[in-house]
């Protein structure tokens, strides 16, 4: 099952694609993560999905994009501090179709036109052999408590130069 079969199209996010991005958070987190976090756990982070205004500002003021089957978004990433990789989610049902790779292709290229030659973010227990197959090298591990849970995650960057 090769990406090679999809269109997979990259575009900038807009505010009308917030529910569908919410809904690809929370159901990735809930069918994707819970093999590495409790149950606890996925309902706090997966809630995080609930404030739209929340990520309406996250559209508005990060580099936030989508990846698109034909109109259908699938996936998403977006930047902050113009090299925080901040987010990567893919659809539940997309999973393996090359369109996180593609995301975070773009998000590299983006973080090298904004004159930085390092990318960095905190990944999932879920997300760490994704980044380690594309090169990132882990910083170290963190417990991050977060409304009395503790999540485990990893602190990681890439050299694009």
């Amino acid at each position: 099952m090769g990406f090679l079969n999809y269109n997979i199209t990259i575009d900038i996010a807009k505010q009308s694609d917030v529910l569908e991005i919410t809904s690809i958070f929370k159901n990735t987190i809930i069918a994707v993560n819970s093999k590495d976090y409790g149950k606890e756990q996925i309902v706090l982070w997966s809630s995080g999905g609930d404030n739209l205004d929340k990520w309406k500002k996250r559209i508005k003021e990060h580099y936030f994009i989508v990846a698109k089957i034909d109109s259908t978004i699938v996936g998403f990433a977006y930047l902050t501090n113009n090299n925080y990789f901040d987010g990567l989610f893919v659809h539940h049902k997309h999973q393996n179709k090359g369109i996180a790779k593609l995301l975070l292709e773009n998000i590299e290229a983006k973080v090298i036109k904004n004159g930085f030659d390092t990318i960095h973010s905190d990944v999932s227990i879920t997300a760490l052999p994704f980044f380690k197959k594309h090169n990132y090298i882990i910083v170290e591990k963190q417990q991050k408590l977060h409304e009395g849970l503790v999540f485990e995650n990893f602190v990681v960057y890439k050299s694009l130069t």
